[in-house]
C-alpha cells in the first residue's frame, strides 16, 4: 500500500472522527460536548423573495438588514438581483427587467431600501457572505389599491430547502392562491406539491415533477390541482432534487389578500404568536403528517395569562387530514397569542391562523404561521416610524429580551430597550423609534434570560387609496440561525496536508 493510499485513508478517519463529534455537539446532544462547541458566525447566506403581485396597481418595497455580529470579520458583500420569470408549464419567458441588482447592501447595521411597481416585477435572488451574511433579513412589503388580494401583502424573503407545509391555503372559488417556489441554484430542481384536505390527501398528477430552472421562479396556482374546490387546505411542498424557496400569495374576493409563509417544523407544542386585539375574526388550520391523530388543548395567551377560548377548548386532528376551526373574535379587544399543546400521546403538528380585521366590504386579512421562539436573536425590516406593533409571548416561564431599533435607511440613531414578558401571556408594545429616524429601520430581538419567548410584528398602513380598510401584515420573529456550532477538534489533522 503506497504512501498516498495511507494519506487518503487516515483523512478519511480524520474526518470521520470531526463529523461525529460535530453531530455530538448538535443541540440535544450530552451537556459535556455542547460545551465543547463554539458558535460562530455563518459565512453566507442565501435568500429569495417571490413576484410580489401580478397586480398593476401594486407598489412593492424591499428592505434589507444585517445585525453587526461580533467575529463575522470587516467586509462582505450582498445584493438581490431578478431571477428568470417563468410560466407553470416550466417553460422561461427571459430574465427580468433586467440584471441590475434592485438591493445591494453595504455594511452591517445600516438597512438598505428599494422599490418596484407594476405586475411585472419578477422574483428575486440573493446572497450574503462576510459580515452581511449572519441574520442577513430582507423583508417585502406590496401594497395593492384595488382588485383580488387588494391591502398589503408583507413577506420576510426566504432561505432554500427542501421541504415545507403551509396549512391554511385555500381552493375556494373565493381565493386565488399561488405557491410561489424559486429556484437559486446552478441546476433545475424538481418539485412534487401535495394538497391534503378535510378527507386526506387530494390526488392530482398536475402537482408532481414541477421543473423550477436555475435562478428562476415558477407560481402555481393551487385551484388547478384539483377539480373540488376547498375551503381548508394544507399544502406540502418537497423537492425531490435541488432547492428551492417557498411561500403562497393567498387573494381572497372580499377580505384582502396577504402572503402565507411555511410552517414551523412539526412539533408537540406550538405557539402563534401576535393575533391583533382588534382582530374580528381568527381562522386555525392544523394538519399532522404523521401516522397517528393529534389532540390539542387551544389556550390563549392573553396580556394578564392563559385562557381557554369558550366553546373551543380543544381540537382533535386526524393523521393526514386537515383540521379548522373558526375562533371568532377570541382576543376580545386584547391583543394576543394562541398556543397549542398536546393532551395525552398526541402526534407532532404544523398550523397556521388567518386572522382578519374590518367588518364588511372594510375587511382585510393576513396570517400567522406557527413559528420557533426568537432564540439568540431574531430581525425583522421595514419598520415605519407610525404602524408598527411588536407581539411578544413566553408560553412557559417569564423571558426577557432585549429590542434594538436599528438606524434608519435615510438617517437615524439606534435605541434599545429591553422587556420582561411574563409567563403564559402576551405582550404587545410600539417598538421602540430610532431618534431622528428618516425612512424605515430595522428591528431585532434577542433573548436575555429566562423562559423561551416568541414574537411578531404587526406592520399597519393607513392608505388613503383605500379608505377604511385596515390594511396589515404580520411578520413572525424565528431566531435568524445566524450562527452555527463548530466543534474544537482536539485530533491532529496535518496528515491532510501530506
Amino acid at each position: 500500500m503506497n504512501r498516498t493510499t495511507l494519506s487518503l485513508i487516515a483523512a478519511a478517519a480524520a474526518l470521520a472522527a470531526v463529523t461525529g463529534f460535530a453531530a455530538a455537539t448538535a443541540p440535544g446532544g450530552d451537556g459535556d460536548s455542547a460545551k465543547a462547541a463554539a458558535r460562530l458566525p455563518v459565512e453566507r447566506s442565501s435568500l429569495l423573495c417571490p413576484a410580489p403581485s401580478t397586480s398593476d396597481l401594486a407598489e412593492t418595497a424591499y428592505t434589507s438588514y444585517t445585525p453587526a455580529s461580533k467575529g463575522s470579520g470587516s467586509s462582505g458583500k450582498a445584493a438581490l438581483s431578478p431571477a428568470t420569470r417563468e410560466l407553470t408549464d416550466g417553460t422561461g419567458s427571459g430574465k427580468g427587467k433586467a440584471d441590475k441588482p434592485v438591493l445591494s447592501p453595504l455594511k452591517p447595521g445600516k438597512p438598505v431600501a428599494g422599490e418596484s411597481s407594476g405586475a411585472e416585477s419578477p422574483a428575486l435572488v440573493g446572497s450574503a457572505d462576510g459580515n452581511l451574511a449572519p441574520g442577513w433579513t430582507v423583508q417585502q412589503t406590496t401594497e395593492v389599491a384595488a382588485g383580488t388580494g387588494r391591502g398589503l401583502l408583507g413577506v420576510n424573503c426566504s432561505a432554500p430547502d427542501t421541504d415545507f407545509w403551509f396549512p391554511g391555503a385555500s381552493t375556494a372559488k373565493e381565493r386565488s392562491d399561488y405557491i410561489h417556489l424559486t429556484n437559486p441554484d446552478d441546476s433545475a430542481a424538481v418539485v412534487d406539491v401535495q394538497l391534503y384536505g378535510a378527507n386526506g390527501a387530494i390526488k392530482s398528477d398536475v402537482g408532481e415533477g414541477i421543473q423550477v430552472q436555475p435562478h428562476s421562479s415558477v407560481p402555481v396556482l393551487l385551484s388547478t390541482l384539483t377539480d373540488k374546490p376547498q375551503t381548508n387546505v394544507t399544502l406540502h411542498v418537497t423537492a425531490r432534487s435541488g432547492r428551492v424557496a417557498a411561500a403562497v400569495l393567498a387573494a381572497d374576493d372580499k377580505l384582502g389578500g396577504d402572503w402565507l409563509p411555511a410552517s414551523a417544523d412539526p412539533a408537540g407544542t406550538v405557539v402563534l404568536p401576535g393575533i391583533p386585539k382588534d382582530a374580528t375574526s381568527v381562522r386555525l388550520v392544523a394538519f399532522t403528517p404523521g401516522d397517528n391523530d393529534a389532540d390539542l388543548k387551544i389556550q390563549l395567551a392573553s396580556p394578564t395569562g392563559r385562557i381557554t377560548p369558550a366553546g373551543h377548548e380543544s381540537l382533535h386532528v386526524k393523521s393526514g387530514m386537515t383540521a379548522a376551526v373558526d375562533l371568532g373574535d377570541v382576543t376580545r379587544g386584547e391583543a394576543g397569542s394562541l398556543v397549542l399543546t398536546p393532551t395525552g400521546d398526541s402526534a407532532p403538528v404544523v398550523a397556521a391562523l388567518r386572522v382578519v380585521r374590518g367588518k364588511g366590504a372594510d375587511q382585510e386579512s393576513a396570517f400567522i404561521p406557527a413559528t420557533r421562539p426568537v432564540g439568540a436573536r431574531a430581525t425583522v425590516a421595514d419598520n415605519r416610524a407610525k404602524g408598527s406593533t411588536l407581539s411578544l409571548t413566553a408560553p412557559g416561564a417569564a423571558g426577557m429580551v432585549k429590542v434594538t431599533a436599528s438606524a434608519g435607511t435615510e438617517g437615524g440613531t439606534p435605541v434599545t430597550k429591553t422587556y420582561t414578558v411574563k409567563g403564559g401571556t402576551t405582550m404587545s408594545v410600539r417598538p421602540p423609534v430610532p431618534a431622528g429616524l428618516k425612512g424605515s429601520y430595522a428591528l431585532t430581538v434577542e433573548q436575555v434570560s429566562g423562559g423561551e419567548v416568541y414574537g411578531s410584528r404587526m406592520l399597519d398602513v393607513s392608505d388613503a387609496d383605500v379608505p377604511g380598510v385596515p390594511m396589515f401584515t404580520v411578520q413572525t420573529l424565528p431566531d435568524d440561525r445566524g450562527t452555527v456550532s463548530v466543534p474544537h477538534a482536539d485530533q491532529d489533522l496535518s496528515v491532510l496536508q501530506k
